[in-house]
Order: C-alpha cells, then sequence, then structure tokens
C-alpha cells in the first residue's frame, strides 16, 4: 500500500471523524421564502403579530429539544416563533428574530438537515448591526461561526473557513484582539485549518491564541496546554517533530499540574506517534505504554481510547517487523472496536478500523485489511459531512485493490473518492494530489492512456504548487 497516502490520511482521518460542533442555531424570515407555514396549534397568522407569541414559542421549542421527544414540533415551534419575532419587529434589527434563527437552523442541523440550515444562518447574518448595540455583532460573530460549522458538516471546506474568517473579524472589532474568547476562537479557526491541511495558516493563528492566553491564564495554564497540543499537530503536519516533541512535552507537564491524568494520557500518544515519525520507536512504544496504563485504569478495558493505545502498538511492532505482537494488538483492538460499549463515537470506531486495515495490509495481508475498510465504509452509512472521510476509505479501498490486480475496481472507486473531495473544496491539498496519481497509475494499467496523462498532469500541478518541485511526492507522480 502506498504509506505516503495513509501518512497524509491519518492526518485527516483524527482529526476530520469528528464533527465540528455547531454553535448557534437557525432558519430564515418570510422575506426569505424559507420559514415553514406552522398548524393553527401555534396561532393563526393574525396571532403572530402578538409580540407575547415568539417568546412562548422559542419556549416551547427548546423545551422540546431538551426532552427529546418531538424534534418535528420543535422545529415547526421555532419557525413561527421566528415568524412572529420578524413580524413584530416592523422591518427593525432584532436581536429576538436573529437568535430564533439560530435555533431553528441548530434544531435543522439535529435533524441532519444542514442545507435547510443554510439559508436560515445566511438571513440571520443579513440582519443589519447597530454600531451601538455590541449584541448584535456578536451575534452575528454567532452566525456566521454557526453557518461555518454547517459548511464544514457538508465537506465544503472553503465556504467553512470563509464564515470563519468573517466571524473572527467582527468579534475582534467588539472584543478588542486580545480578549481570551477571541483567543479560543483563534484556536477553532487554527483547528479549522489544520482539518484543510492548511499548516502555515493554521500556524498563525495558534500563535496569535497562544499569546493571548499567556497573557490572561498565566504559566502553564489549561488552555495554554490545548494550544500547545494544537500547535504540535501543526509542527507535525509541517515536517517539524523536534518542535512538535517540545510543544507536546510542555502540554504534559502543564496538564499534569492541574492533575488531568486522562488528558496527560493523551498527550502521551501524541508523544508516541511523534517519536514513531522520527524512528524511535522504543521510546514510542513506552509513551503509548504509559498512556495504556492510564487509559485502562481510568476508562476501562473496553473503551475506545483503550483500543486506540492497541493500534498505536500494532503499529509499532508491524514497522519493527515483529509480525507476532503486531497481530495480537490488532485482535485485542478489533474486539472492543466490533462490540463498542454503548455511546462510543462512531468517528472513533471507522478511524480505528480503517487503521488496522493499513496494518494488515503492511503485513502483506490485503484481503483482511479490505474486509476492515469495507466495514468501516458500511458504517458511515453516506453519513451527512463525513463525505472526505467516506473519500479517504474509498482511496484506500482502490489502493488495496490495486495491490490485488484488480484494476478496475481500483479506478471506480478512486473516481468515486475524487468525485467527494472535489465536490468538498479539497482540490487544493496533498492527498487529493495523491489520489490523482493514484488514479492514474489504475487508469494505466486500465489501458486509459489519455484519462492518465490528464490526472498525472493535475497531480503534479497540485503537488508543484504545495510541495515544490522536488519533493518525493512530486517527483513519485506517473
Amino acid at each position: 500500500m502506498d504509506e505516503t497516502l495513509q501518512s497524509i490520511r491519518h492526518k485527516e482521518i483524527s482529526h476530520k471523524q469528528k464533527p465540528m460542533p455547531l454553535r448557534s442555531r437557525n432558519l430564515p424570515s418570510k422575506h426569505a421564502g424559507v420559514i415553514a407555514q406552522g398548524s393553527s396549534d401555534y396561532g393563526s397568522d393574525t396571532a403572530l403579530d402578538n409580540p407575547d407569541l415568539g417568546p412562548f414559542l422559542l419556549k416551547v421549542a427548546r423545551d422540546l429539544i431538551i426532552s427529546g421527544d418531538n424534534p418535528g414540533k420543535a422545529l415547526e415551534c421555532a419557525s413561527r416563533a421566528a415568524e412572529s419575532f420578524d413580524r413584530c419587529s416592523d422591518g427593525k434589527p432584532s436581536i429576538e428574530f436573529v437568535m430564533s434563527l439560530h435555533i431553528l437552523a441548530a434544531i435543522h442541523c439535529s435533524l441532519e438537515q444542514f442545507e435547510e440550515a443554510i439559508p436560515v444562518l445566511e438571513r440571520s447574518i443579513r440582519v443589519p448591526v447597530m454600531d451601538d448595540e455590541p449584541e448584535y455583532a456578536l451575534a452575528a460573530f454567532a452566525g456566521n461561526m454557526q453557518l461555518g460549522d454547517t459548511y464544514a458538516m457538508l465537506g465544503r471546506i472553503g465556504d467553512s473557513l470563509n464564515c470563519y474568517h468573517k466571524g473572527m473579524e467582527i468579534q475582534k472589532e467588539v472584543l478588542g484582539d486580545m480578549d481570551p474568547r477571541f483567543g479560543e476562537t483563534c484556536r477553532y479557526v487554527a483547528e479549522a485549518h489544520v482539518q484543510a491541511m492548511q499548516f502555515s495558516e493554521a500556524e498563525k493563528f495558534c500563535q496569535r491564541a497562544l499569546e493571548i492566553h499567556k497573557m490572561h491564564g498565566g504559566l502553564a495554564s489549561v488552555e495554554e496546554a490545548a494550544d500547545k497540543r494544537l500547535m504540535a499537530l501543526i509542527c507535525e503536519g509541517k515536517g517539524d517533530y523536534e518542535e512538535a516533541l517540545e510543544n507536546l512535552v510542555l502540554a504534559s507537564m502543564a496538564l499534569m499540574s492541574h492533575g488531568l491524568d486522562v488528558e496527560v494520557a493523551s498527550v502521551d500518544c501524541s508523544i508516541g506517534d511523534t517519536y514513531l515519525a522520527m524512528r524511535k520507536d522504543d521510546e514510542a512504544v513506552f509513551a503509548y505504554q504509559k498512556a495504556l496504563t492510564v487509559l485502562t485504569s481510568a476508562k476501562g478495558e473496553n473503551h475506545p481510547s483503550v483500543a486506540a493505545v492497541y493500534v498505536r502498538l500494532a503499529d509499532v511492532y508491524s514497522k519493527t517487523g515483529k509480525l507476532r505482537e503486531a497481530r495480537a494488538f490488532c485482535e485485542s483492538a478489533l474486539r472492543i472496536y466490533e462490540k463498542p460499549s454503548s455511546g462510543s463515537p462512531l468517528p472513533d470506531i471507522v478511524s480505528g478500523l480503517t487503521e488496522i486495515a493499513v496494518i494488515y495490509e503492511s503485513m502483506n495481508e490485503p484481503e483482511h485489511a479490505l474486509g476492515l475498510l469495507h466495514k468501516a465504509l458500511e458504517a458511515l452509512h453516506d453519513a451527512p459531512g463525513q463525505q472526505s472521510v467516506i473519500a479517504g476509505i474509498e482511496a484506500q479501498m482502490g489502493v488495496v485493490y490495486s495491490v490485488l490486480g484488480k484494476h478496475a475496481e481500483a479506478r471506480d472507486l478512486l473516481r468515486n473518492a475524487i468525485a467527494k473531495l472535489r465536490a468538498s473544496g479539497e482540490m487544493r491539498s496533498v492527498f487529493f494530489g495523491i489520489v490523482l496519481n493514484q488514479m492514474g497509475l489504475a487508469c494505466v494499467q486500465c489501458y486509459a492512456i489519455n484519462e492518465a496523462a490528464d490526472l498525472f498532469e493535475e497531480s503534479r500541478l497540485i503537488l508543484e504548487e504545495i510541495c515544490g518541485p522536488y519533493h518525493p511526492d512530486t517527483l513519485a507522480v506517473g
């Protein structure tokens, strides 16, 4: 299997699997033509002119959301509330109207109706910002951030980043550029750039967050530790492993001073990953074993976080030729992933299965790897917001099929992966360039020479732009 393809995608899987949290909630007004007409249970059209109706319906919607009994009715109440607030505002800016749109959009998102949430959020940020009323500006900030989250769930990464940047600028104008809340937003935007594999941009925002948190939190604060962990990930993405290790050690020390043992164990896993990238296998095993002891004690033997450490240990042993130990750790992890405890996050399960598949392929067991990749793909069921993850799995399956000599199947899977990556706006990433090259190679085997030539050329242009003309990934094209 292509080691480079997997190493690049591993960074995306480990940080894209978990969908970003939605910050606010929204749906539009009568003028946008997107507010659904409610039933008479919640007032006639004339009753919507009553200024007391909007707050009442919004409270009903919130109560229904909390209880989880009837999300459809909650959506209807929130929609009618938004329309009532809009009517009662007489065309003037209304903070209540904006917040009702946020809630309405959030309900749409909770029902996985992400496309329906977008026009609602767009309507919310069109409400004029009152210069002397900072709550309007902060509402616009929340709306932009929520819209960015919604775009991210649809895999529209470019649109998502644009919204985050707009929101961040609004927040900076209102709160100032040294407010700790602005620092949190800087870190959030840095994480989004990491997910887009834009490490230089991510570093800029993460450094800003560090400066702000150092000023407000003092030495070794939890906030600074979180910034250091993110900075380590950015450094690793740029290939600066020594700097990544230094940031992780500082983060671990800070968390240890606060008695956060589980978080320290998570950092130990990252330290192990960095040592492994530096080919320091013994140090990596020590870091993983240390994390395993803490996580087993704190979370239990069947927790996905324990399985994740087993996978890391299997990876180390497979790379050092200790295949018996590698298989044993793979089997231990699979026992957890195949019968996960209730509440186990699906992205963690999917990520674990794909990583174990890579290990089995490295041990020359492609059929076993393919079976695990199929399980991971089936688990996702075309879930909204997971299209880039699905594309990564399909690309990996395409590589395995190529190894097995099934080049037509490989080409079809890689074509599907490329289509999903194009749709999600990931056309300027190292991973996309590598997938294009892999499909080009499959096309050559299928005698589709013209198609292969086009794919190689597109791959070369992308990788030259991102990595440079003499980078190994660029030189490997074709």
